[in-house]
């Protein structure tokens, strides 16, 4: 019996999620076949949710230039994994690095998921990317219309299960090592040799004088658990935040210690919105990558603190807004100079832009701690963005032309979209310089007693410019709680990147193995 030969109208019918609208879009195998198409630049992006799914998407993003006038940059989504991974929600995701930095190696990337169940989910993801159609056959049936690409290199490796509670806060900060959070006040050590816990530290209960139990803690209890923690780049020390704690905690990595307690002043929290009947707890922490400054934030603020642990500057968006993730974004200029960025994400879906070193002064009051202006924004209910931006990533690649570096941003919103956005390094540089300028050259204005400027403040957010280009909107049908992703590894040929599976899974534990080894020792 002959085989049906497949419709050509078929193939070019794509989806962009679960939900989307069938459109026709160009296919990716068309634009590759172009001699004057660059490769693209594919992301692997991760993400957990409320309904217990862990699911794993791909966005190839291209560019066609079949006509010479006009350059366009396209995505296309496709799913390569979506399960069941928990037995409730996914709080926290972490990426390790790459098993080899040989980039024309097969590469594996440890993915390490916490959820409420106190588990540790730990699972293989290859960084090479999932097989054309051309090479594997047809797309797998679908009801839903999108596109799905498995990957067969992506395996589960198993649990860690030495937490009581609730999985808050995962890292790795080398390949050997894997930290871990949790709201039983503890913070551990794994080893991914062979995934044994070399060290536990146990942070203090908080007293229940004063506390109010709110609904993060049983009745009569007190809030209890670590919220975030960031290592600096050394692997020297470490910052955590707590559940009702208005302080933050250094700790010495080298000896497994508690190196210091700095507690917030009230005239520090009421500026950021922390008012009386606050909290006044850090909700999450990060170094920026030269480890100069880190900044902790608040439930509707951020404070950037030195080296030396004092306020630099302190982060407050206009209007009042939650804010839910922070990154800092390292812009390269000449001279090996570097600018500071800190890109956060908002309860209205915005991702606001704010340089560290852009502040405005306060002459007028003695030991206030002057504030930073955002730079630019993005998204926002213009944008199709109405719910919040739970997490967000911030990867670099040389942009598909080679003539400039290009900021691929990618969003998770509790409504259950994925937004892929890009942005010129440039772009972000130029407008840093236009603040830092007009920041020197406008008098300074005092804050009222709550902390929130006046009406300057809100002048100023009206102000702020859209920056970045959207690329592409990818529709999960769960509820985002949050998100990583990484950018594939780049191949001379796409086409040849499948072609030994059977080999590699044969010998991947004894080469990952012997990989992880090397790098404990070398980490010890």
């Amino acid at each position: 019996m002959a085989k049906r030969k497949r419709g050509v109208e078929g193939e070019n019918m794509s989806s962009n999620g679960a939900h989307g609208q069938i459109s026709k879009i160009p296919r990716l195998e068309t634009h590759l076949a172009s001699s004057n198409v660059s490769l693209p630049t594919i992301l692997q992006i991760i993400v957990g949710s409320y309904e217990k799914v862990l699911h794993g998407v791909t966005a190839t993003i291209f560019q066609s230039t079949s006509d010479v006038s006009k350059t366009e940059l396209g995505v296309d989504f496709a799913d390569t994994f979506l399960f069941n991974a928990h037995g409730s929600a996914i709080r926290c995701l972490a990426l390790s690095p790459p098993s080899s930095s040989d980039p024309s190696q097969n590469q594996k990337i440890i993915l390490a998921s916490g959820s409420t169940d106190e588990r540790i989910n730990l699972y293989h993801i290859s960084t090479s990317p999932p097989p054309l159609e051309s090479d594997k056959g047809p797309l797998i049936p679908t009801l839903a219309g999108n596109r799905i690409k498995e990957n067969p290199r992506n395996r589960e490796l198993g649990s860690l299960l030495h937490h009581s509670s609730t999985i808050s806060a995962l890292y790795f900060p080398t390949r050997s090592k894997l930290l871990s959070a949790a709201e039983d006040n503890t913070l551990a050590f794994t080893r991914t040799r062979d995934w044994t816990v070399l060290s536990t530290i146990k942070a203090p209960t908080p007293k229940a004088h004063g506390r109010p139990s709110g609904d993060t803690a049983p009745p009569g209890l007190a809030p209890a658990g670590v919220n975030d923690f960031a290592v600096h780049p050394s692997m020297k020390l470490m910052v955590s935040v707590g559940k009702g704690e208005k302080c933050m905690r250094l700790w010495n990595l080298v000896t497994g210690k508690k190196a210091g307690v700095l507690n917030f002043e009230k005239e520090l929290l009421r500026s950021i919105g922390e008012g009386k009947w606050g909290s006044g707890e850090g909700r999450k922490v990060e170094w920026n990558s030269d480890g100069e400054e880190f900044v902790v934030g608040f439930e509707r603020g951020a404070v950037v603190f030195g080296m030396d642990s004092k306020p630099k500057c302190r982060i407050l968006p206009s209007p009042s807004t939650k804010i839910h993730q922070m990154h800092f974004v390292a812009l390269n200029e000449k001279k090996h100079e570097t600018s500071r960025v800190l890109a956060l994400s908002t309860e209205n879906g915005q991702i606001l832009f704010y340089p560290t070193a852009d502040v405005s002064k306060v002459p007028d009051l003695k030991n206030a701690v002057p504030a930073c202006k955002p730079i630019g924004q993005m998204g926002g209910t213009t944008e199709g963005l109405k719910s919040r931006i739970k997490d967000f990533e911030i990867l670099k690649a040389p942009s598909l032309d080679g003539s400039d570096v290009s900021l691929f941003i990618i969003t998770g919103s509790s409504g259950g979209t994925i937004h892929v956005w890009t942005l010129d390094e440039a772009e972000l540089l130029a407008k840093t310089h236009q603040s830092t300028e007009s920041g020197s050259k406008e008098p300074g204005h005092s804050p009222n007693v709550n902390g929130s400027d006046t009406g300057h403040q809100a002048a100023e957010s009206k102000k702020v410019r859209k920056i970045g280009r959207l690329l592409g909107i990818y529709e999960t049908s769960n509820r985002i709680t949050c998100l990583k992703a990484f950018i594939m590894s780049s191949q001379s040929d796409m086409r040849d990147t499948v072609h030994q599976d059977g080999a590699d899974q044969s010998s991947d534990q004894s080469t990952v193995t012997a990989e992880e080894s090397e790098g404990d020792a070398s980490s010890s």
